[in-house]
């Protein structure tokens, strides 16, 4: 199976973020306007957090509180789990079902280089299945 890193070529490294003190609703914004579940909290160039669609939910409107009032920080998901570009796709699909996540955030060197989701997982296996499924076609009607 792939890599995080085969994922990233195909799929590229674009990184979307908001600062930890910007409001929730320009998370929401970013979110809407990039077409994304989450969001990475960078300060500079330092991951401090990620916010997702489900954190808004669950800490914002559930509780009543106002969007344009609310910062990032105080909904963010602290520390969230990383890979590395190495790290294979079924150990990320594992992680991600283990800890109930749909974001991983990529780190090379300390450096953030990439996020993978989900669906990203979920098309490459998808897509490696259909690669091996023709293969065997082939070998069989050769």
């Amino acid at each position: 199976m792939s890599q995080v890193k085969h994922l990233l070529e195909s799929k590229g490294s674009t990184i979307f973020a908001v600062p930890p003190d910007a409001p929730v609703l320009e998370a929401i914004k970013r979110m809407a306007e990039h077409r994304v579940g989450a969001l990475l909290v960078m300060r500079d160039n330092e991951l401090v957090g990620i916010v997702s669609e489900r954190d808004y939910a669950r800490k914002v409107i559930l509780q009543g509180r106002s969007s344009s009032q609310t910062a990032v920080s105080e909904i963010m998901t602290g520390t969230p789990l990383t890979v590395s570009p190495e790290t294979d796709v079924f150990d990320c699909m594992r992680l991600c079902t283990d800890s109930r996540v749909r974001h991983l955030p990529v780190l090379q060197g300390g450096a953030v280089v990439g996020v993978i989701s989900t669906g990203d997982l979920v098309k490459a296996v998808i897509d490696a299945q259909a690669e091996q499924i023709e293969h065997l076609q082939r070998y069989i009607t050769s």
